[in-house]
């Protein structure tokens, strides 16, 4: 297996449990809240953070392949 390939495993793990876990919950709010508003809050809120999740593991996947995984190091 390829060095950087190590690295990427763990990122795309914890995105892939987070988001199926804000998924299920997006889903439960729908079949169990009969209000609309109610479920907006606990509906779609979930499902945004679940998309920003998998934008920021594009971007911490991206990080890792050019070579940039310790950013604190510079600094």
């Amino acid at each position: 297996m390829e060095e950087h390939s190590k690295k990427m495993i763990a990122p795309v793990v914890i995105t892939a449990i987070l988001v199926l876990y804000l998924l299920g919950f997006s889903i439960t709010a729908l079949v169990v809240t009969p209000l609309f508003w109610v479920w907006i809050f606990f509906g779609l809120i979930p499902l945004i953070l679940a998309g920003v999740m998998v934008a920021v593991c594009v971007q911490r996947i991206k990080e890792i392949r050019s070579g940039e995984e310790d950013d604190l190091s510079q600094y």
